[in-house]
């Protein structure tokens, strides 16, 4: 009896092993690299953060202008003069606030302009590599940038240059 359940417990095992998942890499960074549009989308990323930085560095040298005015004739001011004075200086940095938070902020429009900008391109290589891996049966496609814990991987695994081949991007 125990000499059956050992041989079905090995034969078990065995046809585990022949039936192992297939996996696959891809590396995310040399593939955006390679496609144009991301580069562009980077581009104007980059010009309207500039743009937006430049105007909350003007808002903030406003309200530093605002509370160093503020420093220098306080005491010549009534409490009266002194509380609007201050009342505005916390406006200010509250509006200067506000501003960073709209630009780039969790949801603000830098948020929202790479959404738009970029997303639409992350699907085409997540469309891809589904494709690639229903049609070759990978289990599991992992991405070589993102996957830290990876010390070596065969380059016969990395379909990478494939992805590209099915977005029109050949190398």
């Amino acid at each position: 009896m125990k000499k059956s359940v050992f041989t079905l417990l090995l034969l078990t095992i065995f046809s585990v092993a022949t039936h192992a998942q297939k996996f696959a890499l891809i590396d995310m960074e040399y593939i955006l690299e390679n496609i144009p549009a991301y580069e562009s989308a980077n581009q104007q990323l980059e010009q309207a953060s500039k743009q937006w930085q430049a105007e909350i560095e003007k808002a903030g040298q406003e309200a530093k202008n605002l509370y160093e005015s503020y420093q220098a004739t306080a005491k010549s001011m009534t409490e009266a003069q002194r509380t609007q004075k201050e009342n505005e200086i916390v406006e200010k940095e509250k509006s200067l606030a506000e501003l960073r938070r709209k630009y780039f902020g969790p949801e603000g429009e830098l948020y929202k302009k790479r959404e738009a900008l970029i997303g639409p391109i992350q699907d085409q290589i997540y469309n891809a590599v589904k494709e690639i891996a229903t049609q070759r049966g990978y289990a599991v496609v992992t991405d070589r940038a993102s996957a830290s814990s990876i010390i070596f991987a065969s380059p016969d695994i990395d379909i990478s240059n494939e992805v590209l081949a099915r977005l029109g991007y050949s190398n």
